[in-house]
């Protein structure tokens, strides 16, 4: 938890940094498993990120996790979705319900799920006209996503739900690296050309706003964020200072830590991206960051889907690692004839 908006930016220029010995040791059992150097591809790199950040020295990554977070925008009153400010309420009962894709995803992959609503009922401030939250509504939102990190979790996954929430998205993109709002502006929930080019005028709006207004990333969050968004920033800093493995999401919550990026880009270091959205701007926002996506399915709905799905491949990968043997263990002879 976060005592101040000043801690957080504290924790976030005191990144720890990933265990060097176990990444080194990680590598070093990859070149003695009974296969071709190389030959698991990306799988062998998985298996060395989930070494270095864990809290093992075996790759880890059972006991998984995906929170969503959400909450509403007072942007949605300029027209940025095709869908009213109560789906995301609606949405919520459905998670709790059981009944949304998240749900039956999670289930397929053995994942735990979390829900954390945040104060639906007070959709934050139109970024177009004012400032999202105040400096208490940030501290408290960033805090909602820290208290979600707990030590008994080998890897976690964010997802959101928020009717508007990829113009916020956009905003925070283009606040963090630059750009128009015709850059960053997507079709989201289903808008047409005329829908983009509106939501594209509304970010413009924003953007010149709280132009110079500062550039921590505490304040482009405060300024052109959601609770939601805020909320997921909070939880991948907590994640990092216990270093737990963290698995992002769609468009909405890699934008989520552009603000973050913008100020301490190593704080991706902890960070895998699990897909690759259709929302156009997100392999442009994934490039930014640096960051190479497991998946590509076309998909663009949220609620942590995408990143639920490469935790199965992450699974995978520590299997593989753990559970091969080596040329020694197997008697097989490596490429220099030996068995070691």
């Amino acid at each position: 938890m976060f005592p101040s908006l000043s801690a957080f930016q504290e924790a976030l220029h005191d990144l720890p940094p990933a265990n060097d010995a176990w990444r080194d040791a990680a590598r070093a059992r990859q070149r003695r498993l009974t296969k071709p150097a190389g030959s698991l591809g990306r799988l062998e790199d998985c298996a060395v990120f989930l070494a270095g950040w864990g809290r093992a020295p075996e790759p880890r990554a059972e006991a998984a996790r995906v929170v969503i977070f959400a909450g509403n925008h007072g942007v949605t009153a300029r027209g940025v979705s095709p869908f009213p400010p109560e789906v995301t309420e609606q949405m919520v009962a459905n998670f709790a319900n059981g009944g949304a894709a998240i749900n039956a995803i999670a289930r397929a992959c053995n994942v735990e799920l979390g829900v954390v609503p945040l104060s639906l009922d007070r959709p934050t401030g139109d970024i177009s006209r004012e400032p999202a939250m105040s400096e208490a509504e940030l501290l408290d939102a960033l805090n909602a996503g820290a208290k979600v990190v707990g030590p008994e979790t080998d890897i976690l996954a964010f997802g959101e739900m928020g009717i508007g929430n990829t113009t916020i998205a956009a905003a925070l993109a283009a606040a963090s690296l630059g750009g128009t709002g015709a850059d960053w502006a997507g079709p989201g929930t289903g808008l047409d050309g005329e829908g983009v080019a509106l939501k594209a005028a509304v970010i413009d709006e924003a953007l010149a706003l709280h132009e110079g207004a500062g550039e921590s990333a505490t304040e482009i969050l405060r300024r052109l964020g959601g609770r939601e968004t805020a909320a997921i920033a909070g939880a991948v800093l907590a994640a990092r200072h216990k270093s737990i493995p963290t698995v992002l999401d769609g468009y909405v919550m890699t934008a989520s830590i552009a603000p973050l990026f913008k100020e301490s880009p190593a704080i991706v270091d902890h960070c895998i991206a699990g897909h690759c959205s259709a929302e156009p701007a997100h392999r442009r926002l994934l490039d930014g960051l640096g960051l190479k996506p497991l998946l590509d399915l076309d998909m663009r709905l949220g609620e942590g889907t995408g990143a639920t799905l490469a935790i199965t491949i992450l699974r995978a990968a520590a299997a593989a690692h753990n559970d091969m043997a080596t040329f020694a263990e197997a008697r097989v002879a490596n490429r220099d004839g030996g068995a070691s």
